[in-house]
């Protein structure tokens, strides 16, 4: 409540001020005088008008009328003149207004700007692609058995014809064996017999017999040494072992997965190029490929194969490149960026992506042109002009313009959407688009 009092009382206190200051002011200026002075003119003027009409025809008409019809006719004419005041009144605001549009001008935008320049760039075709390994595949056994050894650890390097996992074979070496004697006999009957045609001791008929039995017999051993060495899984190709996860006494049937071995140095780049790339596309081209696992580094390559045909689906074309991989950082099924270089390096006009608009009827850029005149700080002014573009390949943040700007071209590179041509121009370049060539994502 002393609040309200004390506002109370400053607003009284702050009206009687202004009222005394009025007062004060009407007396020092003599408005009093000045709107009695004013006053007895107007009814001057009213009086000589007054007078003026009273001797016109209109008037002896108006005044012999009926009353009735008089006071209609004089309604209706100010009825006429009130309405022509207002749309006097209003003509004359629509006057003023376009009047004061037109002196005000298009109203000023900020952007931002940058000089048009050439810089190096090295044609190329990007693509993403998949990593596969030179050799690779998931080993299994022909024959079930028991687990004897296993010689090898996860994530070992291994070389052609080293044994990976040995299966109980006991039984089959000793059929091996068994089979052995057998054949070593029926051979020794076989020479037996070849020494007693010889003299004509026995029928050509029984020589054939027992070198037919012969040959059966170390058949029956090849088989069983056969049979024995599938018993032995060894390594079809040098490369590196996956988990092993296989364990002495464990028992597998044939066909199990065991485990997976792969060559990954060197190692395949597989990826995918437009149809209309084909012809930029040679078995030798260098690439050079990224990973999203290894982002400091790159390793180059060659392509090694094109496919002889185009998927009918994608209209994509299948390209094999094989890169070096000594460190065997790269592993199959990683993820991979592709870079295909086409020729030299050349110097193109580059843009940010962002300074370009792109509409059906062809690419815009708006520059920054000097009018002549100076600003209210004393800076050179600029006024926008739209200028159509040919844009060519991209990099990263950038573009490339092949026509209709000059290099040196004051470009606008952001706030272009709320300009038009002859728009006045307020640059501000404390913050600039993204301009790099090979941006990184921010973590």
């Amino acid at each position: 409540m002393k609040l309200l009092e004390t506002i109370k009382t400053k607003v009284m206190t702050a009206a009687c001020a202004v009222w005394t200051w009025m007062l004060a002011k009407a007396e020092a200026w003599k408005l009093r005088e000045k709107c009695i002075a004013f006053w007895e003119k107007a009814k001057a003027l009213r009086a000589r008008l007054g007078q003026k009409w009273r001797n016109t025809k209109a008037h002896e008409k108006l005044m012999a009328m009926e009353p009735l019809q008089r006071r209609m006719i004089i309604m209706l004419c100010g009825v006429f003149l009130l309405l022509g005041l207002i749309f006097a009144f209003n003509q004359f605001k629509t006057f003023m207004i376009k009047h004061f549009i037109s002196g005000m001008g298009l109203p000023p935008a900020t952007v931002s700007t940058m000089v048009i320049a050439a810089e190096p760039w090295q044609p190329k075709l990007t693509s993403v692609g998949n990593i596969r390994a030179f050799r690779g595949v998931d080993l299994s056994t022909e024959i079930g058995g028991l687990v004897l050894n296993v010689p090898i650890k996860s994530g070992m390097d291994v070389k052609e014809g080293d044994l990976l996992i040995k299966l109980n074979d006991a039984s089959d070496v000793a059929q091996l064996n068994s089979l052995k004697a057998i054949a070593d006999l029926a051979k020794v009957i076989n020479e037996r017999d070849k020494q007693q045609l010889a003299i004509q001791a026995i029928s050509k008929n029984v020589f054939d017999t027992s070198k037919a039995d012969a040959k059966s017999k170390q058949a029956q051993v090849e088989a069983q040494i056969a049979l024995v060495a599938k018993k032995n899984l060894k390594a079809p190709f040098s490369g590196r072992v996956g988990i092993v996860s296989i364990n002495p006494g464990q028992f597998v049937n044939p066909g199990d997965k065991l485990l997976t071995l792969q060559t990954l140095d060197p190692i395949f780049v597989d990826f995918n190029l437009p149809q209309s790339n084909a012809e930029q596309i040679q078995v030798g081209q260098e690439i050079v490929v990224t990973t999203d696992a290894f982002k400091d580094a790159s390793f180059t390559g060659k392509i090694t194969a094109v496919s002889p045909k185009v998927d009918a689906n994608t209209r994509n074309i299948q390209v094999e490149a094989q890169i070096a991989n000594p460190d065997k950082k790269v592993l199959p099924g990683m993820f991979a960026n592709v870079n295909i270089k086409l020729g030299d390096e050349v110097k193109l006009l580059t843009l940010p992506q962002t300074a370009v608009t792109y509409n059906p009827y062809g690419s815009t850029v708006f520059i920054a042109k000097p009018t002549g005149k100076k600003d209210k700080q004393g800076n050179p002014a600029f006024e926008a002009q739209q200028v159509f573009v040919t844009t060519g390949a991209a990099r990263g943040d950038q573009v490339s313009i092949l026509k209709g700007l000059d290099e040196g071209a004051t470009v606008v590179t952001s706030g272009q959407l709320k300009i038009k041509n002859g728009t006045p121009l307020i640059i501000n370049n404390k913050v600039q688009p993204s301009n790099s060539p090979d941006p990184k994502p921010q973590e």
